[in-house]
């Protein structure tokens, strides 16, 4: 059976599809699950036109490639099933690689310029009410079954909500990084650096699980492990946020990135200024940001339709 890593490429191009790869991890520093999927993607859309082809494609048969060619391999991934997010996400990595080659000197093709993606339904970030996320991060020890463990959860969501961290980036952090002082340095999505203001509370949360955690950490240890004394996998921290929904019965949005969705939307609903919450977050453009106010807006909405006595009808 073929190594499934490997694509279904004529050597000259699957070299350069290797480069493309490790350009995505090293030079992009994209994650490895992003690298991952496009890489998965591209090398169906290479086994694609070995059908359709009739054979391996070289850089011959990449630069020859007509919008025609392409459109039949998106219709064929369509056929597949692919819902339009995979769909789109698919293009992207393809789009990608022969940008990769371009940019390299290897080949151009004009034509996958012309390939247009399915319309993706414009989504809203979908945070809990302030009362619900404190109930959250305050209740997420009790369903923890030793002491310490409860304690790690209260700390890990404290950072979520109290300094809008991703999951990825809480659970990236070493031991070394606490105590905390006022700000905490976070290497973001890219390897962007950013500061992330530590309430007080927060940091005492985290010091309190410190000094429970049955495991000496020295300082390049992880911050936050679990029960075999290792580095704290994100499925455990879904898997309670899962338990959570239940006992507090909170929405099927309730996951653990919605706290970060809750930290951006309670700041704006409390004045901050959109520039100042791209910083804190770590977002390269503003336009993601910006989709906080959508939510905002739409809450507004919601109680003057609920308020206003013209309104009611």
């Amino acid at each position: 059976m073929p190594d499934p890593a490997i694509p279904p490429l004529a050597d000259d191009a699957a070299q350069h599809y290797a480069g493309w790869l490790a350009h995505l991890a090293h030079a992009r520093r994209l994650s490895a699950h992003t690298v991952a999927a496009y890489g998965r993607d591209v090398r169906d859309f290479f086994g694609f036109l070995q059908a359709h082809l009739g054979g391996q494609a070289g850089l011959a048969e990449l630069q020859a490639l007509q919008i025609s060619d392409f459109r039949a391999w998106l219709a064929h991934r369509r056929g597949d099933g692919l819902t339009s997010a995979s769909l789109a996400r698919a293009i992207s990595g393809l789009r990608n690689f022969f940008r990769f080659l371009q940019k390299t000197g290897v080949l151009e093709n004009p034509a996958i310029g012309g390939l247009r993606g399915p319309k993706i339904p414009h989504g809203v970030p979908k945070p809990l009410s302030a009362p619900q996320a404190l109930r959250t991060v305050a209740d997420a020890g009790d369903l923890a079954g030793e002491p310490w463990i409860g304690l790690r959860d209260v700390a890990v969501l404290s950072l979520l909500y109290g300094c809008g961290l991703r999951v990825s980036e809480a659970l990236g952090l070493n031991r070394s990084a606490a105590p905390f002082g006022d700000t905490l340095r976070i290497l973001g999505k890219g390897g962007k650096e950013r500061l992330a203001p530590v309430l007080p509370i927060v940091a005492e949360a985290v010091q309190a699980y410190l000094a429970h955690c049955p495991y000496k950490l020295s300082p390049s240890d992880p911050l936050f492990v679990g029960a075999r004394g290792k580095r704290l996998s994100p499925r455990i921290v879904q898997l309670g946020m899962q338990r959570l929904r239940g006992a507090l019965d909170l929405p099927d949005s309730a996951t653990p990135h919605a706290l970060r969705h809750s930290f951006a939307t309670h700041l704006l609903s409390a004045g901050g200024d959109l520039r100042t919450i791209q910083e804190l977050l770590g977002h390269a453009s503003l336009t993601s940001t910006q989709r906080y106010t959508e939510v905002d807006t739409a809450r507004l909405l919601d109680v003057y339709g609920a308020a206003h006595p013209r309104a009611r009808g």
